[in-house]
């Protein structure tokens, strides 16, 4: 059973009560979202950087919390349990997690000080023939004097349109396997030489296509060791399924919390619809699934704080793959047990169930991880 401490316990209320407060209903959300268009409202995010939350597991000498994996994912639970607009929140911690490893004491200052301010920031992997296969990456930074030159396309990236800056991985050597030979570069917002182009999706104005053209970036830009871009993307795989699944843990609660509220509500032939053995049952599997993955993400997560330099492939992925099958089942069933409703964007179980479906694909798809975790026990 998830044994939280009285100050993970106050922390969990302190985020619900503010979510509730802030962004409790669907005028305050149309509000903070130009209704519905924006998934990331900057207004309610800065306000919850004052509260210390942006910066929640980063150091204190930065401006953060210095908290562990377990209070980020209280975080990120109740915040999208209790439909905070806060999109952006994902992507920011996963690349601030990043920049703590591996750059230099002058970008942690910048980097790392904006976010723990509300700055959003955003990573860049995918291109489009190398989605899954991150290792056959094409985007090339060739050194010229005094820094580095960025040819090709990203694609798939979240809040490159409102990052403060963006963490791009691109390929600097060909000479070696395809996992050699690729370097972390900062890229700040505006630089010239990269188009940000929105890609219309069923979850709104989330991902980008990213076009560089002889884009320049000093060499100071260099997070962590050229050519070592691949070994820093793996170090960072606990810090980012953790934030996925945690989200995902999050949705589906809120999800199923809506859907039970309506089934209680909604009477057919007389009585509740939840009444009837076909929806209870189905909620009853429900609530034990999403039990099952919250003591899962949970657990890893303490383990995680109980050993910081500790890889974890195949929890990693097992948490990110649970919570996301949970999420998306969770979601599609509340919309059908809503009939009609479910479907109507006067009501929020369809935007939930475009929320889940995108989350078995982003992050490394469900079919990778299970990939992964067959890989760690030698198959």
């Amino acid at each position: 059973m998830v044994a939280f401490t009285p100050e993970q316990k106050e922390f969990s209320k302190a985020v619900a009560d503010f979510c509730q407060r802030e962004a409790g209903t669907r005028e305050q959300r149309a509000k903070l979202t130009k209704n519905g268009e924006e998934l990331h409202s900057e207004e309610l995010y800065r306000k919850m950087a004052d509260l210390g939350w942006a910066g929640i597991i980063l150091p204190e000498e930065y401006g953060g919390s210095g908290a562990g994996n377990v209070e980020m994912c209280i975080l990120l639970e109740q915040a999208l349990r209790n439909q905070a607009p806060i999109g952006g929140i994902g992507p920011t911690l996963i690349t601030a997690a990043a920049y703590q490893k591996f750059a230099d004491e002058d970008l942690k200052k910048e980097v790392l000080g904006g976010a723990c301010k509300g700055d959003s920031l955003s990573i860049s992997m995918s291109e489009p023939e190398a989605g899954s296969d991150v290792g056959a990456l094409t985007c090339r930074a060739e050194k010229v004097d005094g820094g580095w030159k960025i040819n090709g396309q990203k694609t798939w990236c979240s809040n490159a349109h409102f990052a403060k800056s963006i963490l791009l991985i691109a390929r600097t050597d060909r000479s070696g396997e395809k996992h050699e030979g690729l370097t972390q570069f900062h890229i700040p917002a505006g630089t010239e030489g990269l188009k940000i182009q929105g890609i219309d999706t069923l979850g709104g104005k989330e991902v980008n296509d990213l076009y560089f053209t002889d884009c320049f970036v000093p060499d100071s830009a260099v997070v962590g060791q050229v050519g070592n871009g691949w070994w820093q993307l793996m170090a960072g795989l606990n810090t980012e399924r953790l934030i996925l699944a945690a989200m995902q843990l999050g949705l589906a609660e809120c999800s199923f919390d809506y859907t039970l509220n309506f089934i209680k509500e909604r009477k057919q032939f007389g009585r509740p619809v939840g009444t009837f053995q076909a929806l209870r049952h189905r909620m009853a599997d429900h609530a034990t699934e999403i039990r099952a993955t919250k003591e899962l993400i949970y657990s890893v997560a303490a383990e995680a704080d109980a050993n910081p330099q500790k890889m974890m492939p195949r929890e990693a992925s097992m948490v990110k793959l649970k919570a996301t099958e949970v999420s998306k089942a969770m979601t599609i069933d509340g919309m059908q047990m809503m009939g009609g409703y479910g479907y109507a964007t006067e009501f929020d179980a369809e935007r939930f169930m475009r929320a889940a479906i995108i989350s078995t694909v982003y992050g490394g798809t469900n079919e990778i991880q299970r990939d992964v975790i067959g890989k760690t026990y030698g198959l």
